[in-house]
């Protein structure tokens, strides 16, 4: 491994974090807080990142595996550093609670164990500005910003791309992965300003507006409001962030086709197509379900687009506690969504609904050749054939991600909380969607009961499902720290 090249990205990684700090910064200094908490975490992290640089690397190069230990530490390294300024100021004294906090929402999540939201709106607004922006930074990822504007890797930067973005396959927009980047977060900010503005028309405040339209960016679900987005009150807030949690879960690559005028390839999208389907149907029999509890088609199809839009983009935004009202077949149609996720290339998490249909053309393929044994196993998406590697990753994936939901299921339990509180908590947390499906940690609940130790089990959850599970198996593995 290039051991100083990786010291000089994770270096650079730190101090653009330490210059993100500012706008926080810049938030508490307009509402009359003296920030003092932000210089502080500002000058921490940007003298470790500072300290990184020191060594130079003789040279530039970097192979698939240094990416994935590149991603690995950084998404580590600044959630331990950006809780700081959460801890310094008071809002969330305890370090294992910000940590939890941050990674929350960096891995775009959005669990909380902030149990005053209101208090830390009216006391702590810069901290409040740190916590959701937190959600548009790893919403499309620290590195792919950090490729955006620096070329600090030449041609291999594409492994870091290739480790941060997620998807089963991670390609170039344009010739240079740079230049990728930088096309990727033009259209995550067009998005972003357009959902700000047409929020502040609805009645938000500039404040309120740009923080939620970042939560939504990042498909992460943490809100200035106790009661989430419902609090505000406003079917029309409501329809607005629903459209765009459905836009943040479609694959940025369509985005970019329409944006070279490639309309009609980009509307032949077959994972476009199976999202879309996976909505409709869903919503349909979500409303046959809860039609007597709202009386009106009308609230009956808003509350069941919202909901579905916020649990398969894996937002987590709230309306309802739908743990206490909604029937139980209905939370199992929610409960599914989270385990399937947005799009591959989105901003969303879950297992990606790419994925999910190489897995059922895979299984059809190899059923029809059992009744055929002469066939031949041809597995194909957008009318193009799926190499077999691709096949077996997602196989691979898949089985990977279901032992983890597994295992984490079980040892939260061992927290002493019952099996359906510990396995939405372990789902939640590992597709990164933020609401349980129990009372506790539902829409109204949080997880500030569970103890230090599940925190930071889940912690490790959500960073696992923000980054694929690879970089951070390849950092735990024996074999990635030999020569």
């Amino acid at each position: 491994m290039n051991y100083r090249m990786i010291a000089r990205v994770l270096g650079y990684i730190l101090l653009i974090y330490a210059a993100l700090m500012l706008l926080p910064l810049i938030a508490g200094l307009f509402y009359g807080e003296r920030g003092l908490n932000f210089l502080a975490a500002m000058g921490v992290t940007a003298g470790l990142g500072g300290l990184l640089l020191i060594p130079k690397p003789a040279s530039n190069s970097l192979v698939a595996r240094d990416g994935f230990v590149i991603v690995g530490i950084g998404w580590i390294a600044i959630s331990l550093l950006g809780a700081l300024p959460f801890v310094f100021s008071g809002s969330i004294p305890r370090y294992v609670d910000a940590v939890f906090e941050t990674a929350s929402g960096l891995t775009t999540t959005g669990a909380t164990v902030v149990t005053d939201i209101a208090g830390m709106t009216a006391h702590h607004r810069g901290d409040m500005f740190w916590r959701l922006f937190n959600h548009w930074i790893g919403g499309m990822g620290v590195l792919v910003f950090l490729m955006a504007v620096l070329p600090m890797s030449g041609e291999h930067s594409m492994h870091i791309m290739r480790a941060e973005v997620p998807g089963p396959v991670v390609g170039k927009l344009v010739p240079r992965a740079r230049k990728t980047a930088r096309v990727l977060y033009l259209i995550y900010i067009g998005l972003t300003l357009a959902e700000t503005l047409l929020l502040v028309c609805g009645g938000m405040s500039f404040y309120d507006a740009l923080l939620h339209a970042c939560s939504t960016a990042g498909t992460g679900g943490f809100s200035t409001h106790p009661e989430s987005i419902g609090g505000f009150g406003s079917a029309y807030i409501e329809s607005v962030v629903t459209v765009f949690m459905f836009l943040f879960g479609v694959n940025f690559n369509l985005y970019f086709l329409i944006f070279i005028g490639h309309w009609k390839e980009a509307l032949k999208s077959e994972e476009l197509h199976w999202y879309l389907g996976i909505i409709f149907g869903s919503v349909l029999l979500l409303s046959l379900g809860i039609y007597k509890i709202y009386g009106s088609l009308g609230e009956t199809l808003h509350q069941a687009f919202f909901n579905v839009g916020t649990l398969m983009s894996t937002t987590g935004f709230g309306t309802v506690d739908f743990t206490e009202t909604w029937p139980e077949y209905g939370k199992w149609i929610l409960m599914l969504l989270m385990l399937c996720g947005a799009c591959a290339g989105s901003t969303g998490g879950g297992i990606k609904v790419s994925r999910l249909i190489i897995l059922c053309k895979s299984g059809r393929a190899e059923l029809r050749q059992m009744i055929r044994p002469r066939s031949v196993l041809r597995v194909e998406m957008d009318g193009k054939r799926v190499e077999r590697s691709t096949v077996k990753a997602a196989t691979t994936f898949f089985a990977i991600y279901m032992a983890l939901l597994l295992l984490f299921s079980f040892l939260v339990s061992l927290d002493g909380v019952d099996i359906a509180t510990s396995f939405t908590a372990a789902l939640s947390c590992l597709s990164n969607i933020g609401p349980g499906m129990t009372r506790a940690i539902g829409p109204a609940g949080s997880f500030a009961f569970f103890s230090d130790g599940t925190k930071l089990l889940l912690s490790l959850a959500m960073l696992m499902g923000r980054l694929e599970i690879y970089p951070i198996l390849v950092l735990l593995s024996p074999r990635t720290w030999k020569r």
